[in-house]
């Protein structure tokens, strides 16, 4: 018997059993003869297995720490250290001791979930404004429609596996100085799950499913945006064996449109006004995006909108509630309209007169360009219009 075990394994005598164990993990990984070739090693593994055999053991600890033996018959006991009674080793009982826990034994099945899978929807604007309901055409795995999932051809079904006769794993005994080292591995035949296929379906390969196109509606909430992606619970891939199948994702692409930007959930257009018509003001009708919305109230489709007197280039005004539906709920954006005054430059003689005689009024024949300092210019004004 060793003389100590505690300080075979390094640890106080009041030590407890999760620091026992700790302990014997660390120097069992660091000892063992398969990764350590160092001479000695096998000497001090066999010390730890000892120690650990008995400090592991409530009884056994017990008898050791009055004095006692206990082994009773100075062998080597056949408790959790690993050894059995014919000497053998069995190398997955220390794999359980290093690591808490059994390694997975027993046939695996054949059905497994399926992978998620991800399309790309390409929407107007008005769409990923209002929201729709839009039909696609996806291409994914579906359960075998001829053999329901189970992979066999019509009339057969999997077979045990003679190799493993159904258990899925297989056990290697390797010959060593410690005796007989045991290891336990998927079955090369049937690779764990315990059967075979014997007669594969003529359709899927035994796979258990097959790739299908099939139309589906995808519910696009009001307010989306490039990049935004919708799951589909179970729409995605179906796993081997017919297994449930995984999510499917809707990548949302919004195009673009010719006469509105999108800023947030803001709707910014620019409308070209006539220098006379801004010089004395008008109101204009306005096309809204409603008016592409199949679902939209006739009186949505169109926004009078007042041109102010004088109004210069890039002058904005906002209308509340026009814009674009917020993804949480509360309510829509503001549509922001900046006016872009044109120069006439196709003037007739008569026409250049009367401007002339206007700026001859005004006082406007010569003048001093005096750099606006404290308004945004114009360029500014447009930029900030269309900025994301």
């Amino acid at each position: 018997m060793s003389s100590d075990y505690y300080q075979t394994l390094g640890v106080a005598r009041d030590a407890s059993a999760e620091a026992i164990k700790k302990a014997y993990r660390r120097l069992a990984m660091q000892y063992h003869p398969d990764v350590n070739t160092e001479p000695g090693a096998d000497e001090k593994f066999k010390s730890i297995q000892e120690a650990y055999d008995v400090l592991s053991d409530d009884r056994k600890r017990s008898i050791y720490d009055r004095g006692g033996d206990p082994r009773g018959n100075g062998g080597m006991g056949g408790g959790f250290g690993g050894f059995d009674a014919s000497g053998g080793f069995d190398f997955t009982n220390l794999v359980d001791a290093m690591f808490g826990q059994q390694a997975p034994r027993g046939p695996r099945s054949r059905t497994r979930r399926g992978q998620d899978a991800l399309i790309r929807v390409r929407l107007e604007l008005w769409e990923a404004a209002f929201g729709t309901v839009k039909p696609l055409n996806v291409e994914t795995a579906v359960v075998c429609p001829k053999c329901q999932g189970t992979g066999a051809a019509d009339g057969t079904q999997p077979e045990q596996c003679k190799t493993c006769k159904g258990a899925g794993d297989v056990t290697r005994v390797q010959r060593s100085f410690l005796g007989d080292i045991r290891t336990v591995q998927p079955c090369p035949t049937c690779h764990g799950y315990g059967s075979v296929i014997a007669h594969p379906c003529g359709e899927c390969d035994g796979e258990g499913r097959v790739r299908s196109t099939h139309e589906i509606k995808v519910k696009v909430p009001a307010g989306v945006d490039n990049g935004i992606r919708i799951r589909l619970d179970s729409h995605g891939e179906v796993g081997p064996g017919g297994g449930p199948a995984g999510d499917l994702y809707v990548e949302v692409q919004v195009a673009e449109h010719p006469r509105f930007r999108r800023n947030g959930t803001a709707l910014e257009m620019v409308v070209k006004v006539p220098m006379t018509a801004a010089a004395l003001g008008t109101e204009v009708r306005l096309d809204t995006l409603e008016a592409e919305w199949p679902d939209s109230a006739e009186e949505d489709r169109a926004l009078e909108v007042d041109v102010p007197a004088g109004t210069q280039s890039g002058h904005r005004i906002a209308v509340p509630g026009r814009g674009i539906a917020s993804l949480d709920g509360r309510g829509r954006g503001e549509l922001g309209i900046t006016f872009l005054v044109q120069t006439p430059t196709d003037l007739t003689d008569e026409q250049k007169d009367l401007l002339r005689q206007l700026a001859v009024a005004r006082d406007e024949e010569q003048f001093e360009p005096v750099p606006d300092r404290h308004e945004k210019n114009f360029f500014e004004r447009v930029r900030d219009a269309f900025k994301s």
